[in-house]
């Protein structure tokens, strides 16, 4: 690679994040980046704190080692367990001057602007959930003008990975969730896919999901959000460079990543393994 070779960092536990690069690329097709899929030690959700913490340290410090300024947790699991650690204890030490964002912050911050009755809902894995990591951003933002009801959906993701989505079981457990969560809290009137995956079930969800009911998808809003922090930072923006080069990098097979990856992206995927 060039010298001045300093693509932006976007790290998943497995193939969610690759939804957000899409939406990324689509808006910003300019810049180099660089996806890391730690396919080998997927699902986080069920991983205790600790251990996401420790396995997103390892990605971001190898992502760094490859020239990234800017990484971003396209991984709601490491959004939630471990990018406020790795912000305020390991960058500081590492490189004061680089980057690390979420996922969880951009997808909410609208939130009050969308929602006419006051009531949100959140469907995500069960680590996720249990995180709380969406009510408590929520509640930073609004207080408690904003009810948060969750439901957590365990089996999509399986769903989605085995390429299911088509299934009849898609559809059954899709309806089974959004009736729980509208059961839980009728007045809900916005609800956050907070799950990387789950725009590959969108068919389904809209489906179910009742008409007069906003859907906040997290790819757009994500490289909305990324767009303006880089016009919001030159400093940051400076760094990245701009050839429209992508890699995929994963710590599974290449030949068990890239059909999934390629239908996550949309378009093939060539990857490479590497070792955290």
């Amino acid at each position: 690679m060039k010298d001045n070779y300093q693509p932006i960092g976007v790290f998943d536990s497995g193939y969610g994040g690759l939804t957000i690069l899409k939406s990324i690329i689509e808006q910003l097709p300019q810049y180099d980046y660089i996806y890391l899929g730690d396919n080998a030690r997927t699902p986080y959700g069920s991983r205790s704190f600790d251990v996401v913490y420790e396995y997103t340290r390892q990605a971001v410090m190898k992502l760094f080692s490859m020239g990234c300024q800017l990484v971003i947790l396209a991984c709601n699991t490491a959004s939630a367990k471990a990018l406020r650690t790795i912000q305020q204890n390991d960058l500081p030490l590492f490189d004061p001057s680089r980057r690390v964002l979420g996922v969880i912050r951009p997808s909410i911050e609208k939130i009050p602007q969308y929602t006419k009755t006051g009531h949100v809902g959140v469907l995500g894995t069960t680590g996720t959930v249990l995180s709380n990591s969406y009510p408590l951003e929520i509640n930073k933002i609004a207080g408690d003008r904003i009810i948060v009801t969750q439901e957590a959906c365990p089996m999509w993701v399986p769903l989605v990975e085995n390429d299911e989505t088509s299934n009849p079981a898609a559809d059954y457990f899709v309806r089974k969730n959004i009736t729980n969560l509208f059961n839980k809290d009728p007045e809900i009137d916005t609800v956050i896919l907070g799950c990387t995956h789950y725009p590959l079930l969108l068919p389904a969800i809209i489906k179910y999901l009742p008409d007069d009911v906003l859907l906040i998808e997290q790819g757009p809003i994500v490289a909305e959000s990324l767009a303006d922090y880089l016009v919001r930072h030159p400093e940051i923006n400076q760094k990245c460079s701009k050839a429209g080069s992508r890699r995929f990098l994963t710590t599974e097979s290449v030949q068990n990543f890239e059909p999934r990856a390629s239908m996550f992206l949309g378009s093939p995927v060539n990857a490479e393994k590497i070792h955290l």
